[in-house]
This record gives structure tokens, C-alpha cells and sequence, in this order.
């Protein structure tokens, strides 16, 4: 069996991404560990948003952090997979509501 593309190791080089450009990596990391402090939000459900929309990206370091994350602070497996369908009917409803478009095209076309 082949190995996966996606190495699991390389997610604890994520603070490493700086190394070939400092100052925009610093930059990132200052707005990231921004975002997910505490705010009007909880980091609890900080936590549960960003693994809905690690899904969605389908960015399986994500996937694998923020499941790790989510339990850490509490969030149950049946919150979790409801966070996954929320996101989900979420970017399917972004693909199909693009129809339009293409009905808006086919009626002016045979019009």
C-alpha cells in the first residue's frame, strides 16, 4: 500500500512556516492566535466552527487539530458531526444556489 500524501508529522511543523518568510509568517500567526482567543465567541465554540470548516476545506492537518481541539474543550462526537452537516449543507447549498447562473444561461441561450 502506498503512503498517504498528507504526512501526519508535518502538522507539528506548522510553527515552522515562518522559516522562509519571517515576517509574513509572524504576521499570520499574530492575526491567527487573534481570532481564536477568547472573544464574543467561546474557544469552545471557536473550536467547533473551525473543524466545520476544516470539512468543507477538506485540510486533513485541520481535520486532525481541531477534532483534537474540539474534545479537549468538551464538544461531544454527536456536536461535532453536526458541526461536519452544517457545514456541509452549507457548501453544497453555495454549489447549487450557483444554478442560477447557469439557468439564468441556458433560458437566455434558448430564448
Amino acid at each position: 500500500m502506498s503512503k498517504s500524501y498528507y504526512d501526519p508529522n508535518d502538522l507539528k511543523k506548522f510553527g515552522e512556516i515562518s522559516e522562509f518568510q519571517k515576517e509574513l509568517g509572524d504576521n499570520f500567526f499574530h492575526y491567527y492566535n487573534s481570532v481564536f482567543k477568547e472573544g464574543a465567541l467561546s474557544a469552545r465554540e471557536k473550536a467547533l466552527i473551525a473543524l466545520a470548516v476544516a470539512h468543507t476545506e477538506q485540510c486533513p492537518y485541520c481535520i486532525d487539530a481541531y477534532t483534537k481541539d474540539s474534545l479537549q474543550r468538551g464538544v461531544t462526537r454527536e456536536e461535532m458531526m453536526e458541526a461536519v452537516h452544517v457545514g456541509a449543507a452549507i457548501k453544497s447549498g453555495a454549489a447549487l444556489v450557483h444554478s442560477t447562473m447557469m439557468m439564468n444561461k441556458v433560458k437566455k441561450l434558448e430564448g
